[in-house]
């Protein structure tokens, strides 16, 4: 079953992102070749190949705790785009850079689901300048 709305798809992608549930993350996908996921560091994963690649990710049984924020939104018709920055949380609550995110929803007969996901880390922050050492006169 589709989600009402584009968000609501979103939603539910990082509730399974989050708890590391692979049917949850396997609901929120089209199920077409048409579909894709491109993450960091791994290869690109198309139609059937998404659910195996979010298996590999999950079998540790860890999920990954994000916060996200909406920087961009366009609905038209039955497609959906959004751009989110999402900043992983670690347990220290050091804070790590920032990984921007593309969502394409495409609406369904059942509803909204996920068509592509494809992210990338941001910048890096700047590099912190040590003091130029001073001569003893």
């Amino acid at each position: 079953m589709g989600f009402a709305t584009p968000q609501d798809a979103e939603d539910a992608y990082y509730d399974a992102l989050e708890t590391a549930d692979i049917q949850a993350m396997a609901a929120v996908w089209v199920e077409s070749e048409d579909a894709f996921c491109l993450l960091p560091m791994a290869p690109l994963a198309i139609g059937g190949q998404i659910k195996r690649l979010w298996q590999t990710l999950f079998a540790s049984g860890r999920g990954f705790d994000l916060q996200v924020k909406h920087c961009l939104w366009i609905e038209q018709g039955e497609l959906a785009i959004h751009l989110v920055e999402e900043c992983p949380q670690t347990a220290t609550g050091d804070p790590l850079p920032p990984i921007y995110a593309t969502h394409i929803f495409r609406h369904e007969p059942d509803g909204w689901r996920l068509l592509v996901h494809q992210n990338s880390p941001g910048p890096l922050p700047p590099p912190q300048t040590v003091p130029e050492r001073t001569a003893w006169a």
